[in-house]
């Protein structure tokens, strides 16, 4: 009799925990989370970005500025590269999965390099790293403020802009370490070339 009994209250505890449980994480957390997503709507969102109110992309995803062909537009502020998908493929997500000795990569960071250097009119040794290898995720929506700075001359040739109009602007776009500490100040490219095409109608 003890036996049943004994059976009978733990399968009493585990109903309730059942119970519990379900309210606590299937109606409370869910509805705690959602309340949270009202008070920042965009975040919730995919933290769009618009123009004239239309989405031409998110601030948290990166995307090539290039023709059709993949050739990065000079007009432009150009990504890092990205290994998701053919790049910045959002369903792709990803690195090149390649290692420090591998020849493809090596050739790949050597291309770049040359291909950078002459379009941007500088030394090959000064190109920085973010400007050649991709990130782990292939979509990083930010570059660093060096390889913004290196592209000034060639962008405000492109458009006919004085030089320090645009470096100007460049230096509005940098983010600096998240808490003042963590991470390496960042320029977020879609966010600087949005700002750019402004700039370029006020001239």
């Amino acid at each position: 009799m003890s036996s049943v009994r004994g059976t009978t209250r733990q399968y009493w505890v585990a109903i309730k925990a059942m119970i519990v449980f379900t309210i606590v994480l299937g109606i409370i957390y869910p509805a705690a989370i959602g309340a949270i997503a009202l008070l920042a709507p965009a975040q919730a969102n995919g933290s769009p970005v618009a123009v004239d109110g239309k989405t031409v992309g998110s601030s948290l995803i990166g995307q090539s500025f290039t023709d059709a062909k993949g050739n990065a537009l000079p007009r432009w502020f150009q990504s890092r590269p990205s290994a998701a998908g053919k790049g910045y493929d959002a369903a792709a997500s990803g690195g090149s999965n390649q290692g420090t000795e591998s020849e493809t990569l090596i050739s790949a960071i050597k291309d770049r390099k040359a291909a950078i250097a002459k379009s941007d009119g500088v030394d090959p040794a000064s190109v920085p790293a973010d400007a050649l290898t991709a990130s782990a995720s292939g979509l990083d929506p930010q570059i660093s403020p060096a390889y913004a700075r290196e592209q000034v001359a060639r962008v405000a040739a492109a458009r006919s802009l004085p030089e320090a109009d645009v470096a100007t602007l460049v230096e509005r776009f940098v983010t600096g370490r998240a808490l003042g500490f963590v991470g390496e100040p960042t320029v977020n490219v879609l966010e600087l070339n949005i700002a750019l095409s402004s700039l370029d109608k006020a001239n």
